[in-house]
């Protein structure tokens, strides 16, 4: 459930970090992209998951969701990534 912040004559919804949700999972060159539940996406360097930078194309393909979209998982290269994780840097 997201935590209400309250300023002055202002809330704002905030998402917390455990609670974000994967739909997508995507790469280009340099970068892993993460389309979240809410809308969002979020994009980091594949370099730092040292596992993925060395994967082939074709085994970074291959994630599947895990917890509901929790984390990603990649089976052939043994690799689980926690979406909170990618929130929180």
């Amino acid at each position: 459930m997201p935590m209400l912040l309250k300023g002055v004559g202002m809330s704002t919804s905030v998402t917390k970090a455990w609670e974000a949700m994967a739909t997508d999972v995507w790469f280009d060159a340099d970068m892993l992209h993460v389309r979240l539940l809410d809308g969002r996406e979020i994009s980091v360097p594949v370099e730092w998951f040292p596992k993925l930078r060395n994967a082939s194309a074709e085994q970074r393909e291959k994630w599947r969701l895990i917890g509901k979209g929790v984390g990603i998982h990649w089976e052939d290269i043994d690799e689980d990534i926690a979406v909170a994780a990618l929130l929180l840097g």
